[in-house]
């Protein structure tokens, strides 16, 4: 079969001939029909020091996909050929106190697929059976595609009371855009969000932001007239991985709000940890979705209205898979989708 590899450590990604892998006992075999670029597909195509020290080549990359149901293994139950789905990225180990608890998302053994083991950028994947999500009918695949990162957004926007609240999201890549909407969706007052990218900036006024601001030009207190807003933020969404942003956050924070962090910090990252203790705030990291529950909102949320078709700003036939992870590389786009 086709599939995307990283094959060697350094800059790029190679399209290559792979085995097609073999379906187990109790896994899944999915013809992959979509696949969309993740910011850690990028991360290993740019080969940096994060790369270096988690991905062992050769590796077939990619976690973000749908796709058909090809092949079932003996003891699968719940699936069958033809049948459309996606699938979560982590593949956990079951038995551990936070799996036992209800609570996967925090194994602490989990395999990530494109990262751990032979990921989806190729003709078929397969996974177990615990890990395949149905997809609706009513949800297009472009928009299955992604439901990884979706997730994501879903999980951080929901973990805190957003109706009737003033909302800070920094960062507006794909997932601190498709939460903008999520925000607005479930009743937010104000959802603010920044970046220094305009292309991106422009796509969050698009996919209704309150407002969208460069702070490389203009500071995020200034715009509080105009929000109608006098001491801060509620609720905090850090989405972008960047020490100023968290800086941001941190200051135009209301005592008592709240802050959930999705993008990876610098570990040099200085904060006033005055501003966190006086004021009171609730930190919380975010990683990945809540199994199953997470998935089971973003299905409802869509098929009830919530409408992120504006993020897919790119869609390619995968064998422009270097075009494809070009424009990811820009920053000028959203969502990136090779089809198979």
């Amino acid at each position: 079969m086709k599939a995307i590899m990283k094959l060697h450590g350094k800059h790029g990604i190679w399209m290559d001939d792979a085995p097609e892998p073999k379906c187990g006992t109790n896994d899944v075999k999915i013809k992959v029909t979509h696949s969309s670029i993740c910011g850690t597909d990028l991360h290993i195509y740019k080969w940096n020091k994060w790369a270096e020290n988690n991905i062992a080549t050769p590796l077939i990359i990619g976690h973000e996909f749908c796709g058909i149901v090809h092949e079932v293994g003996s003891s699968v139950t719940h699936y069958s050929p033809g049948q459309r789905v996606s699938g979560e990225g982590h593949i956990t180990c079951g038995y551990c106190r936070n799996c036992r608890a209800g609570q996967k998302h925090l194994c602490h053994r989990t395999i990530g697929i494109g990262i751990h083991r032979d990921g989806a950028f190729a003709d078929y994947i397969v996974i177990p059976e615990s890990n395949v999500w149905p997809i609706h009918e009513e949800i297009p695949s472009d928009i299955a595609s992604f439901f990884d990162p979706f997730g994501n957004a879903v999980h951080a926007g929901l973990h805190y009371e957003m109706i009737g609240e003033d909302v800070l999201i920094t960062g507006a890549g794909p997932i601190g855009l498709m939460a903008t909407s999520i925000c607005n969706f479930v009743g937010a007052r104000n959802v603010v969000i920044t970046d220094v990218n305009e292309y991106r900036l422009d796509l969050a006024r698009e996919m209704g932001a309150t407002k969208a601001i460069n702070v490389r030009n203009n500071s995020i207190a200034e715009f509080f007239p105009e929000l109608n807003m006098t001491s801060g933020f509620d609720v905090g969404l850090e989405m972008s991985g960047a020490s100023e942003a968290l800086i941001d956050i941190v200051s135009n924070m209301y005592h008592g709000g709240k802050i959930a962090l999705l993008g990876l910090i610098p570990n040099t990252t200085q904060i006033n940890w005055d501003s966190i203790i006086f004021k009171g705030l609730t930190v919380k990291g975010i990683y990945g979705r809540e199994m199953y529950e997470t998935w089971y909102k973003m299905t409802q949320m869509l098929r009830s209205g919530l409408n992120v078709s504006k993020i897919v700003t790119h869609k390619l036939p995968v064998n422009e898979y270097e075009k494809a992870f070009s424009i990811v590389e820009s920053g000028e786009c959203g969502k990136v989708i090779m089809v198979w």
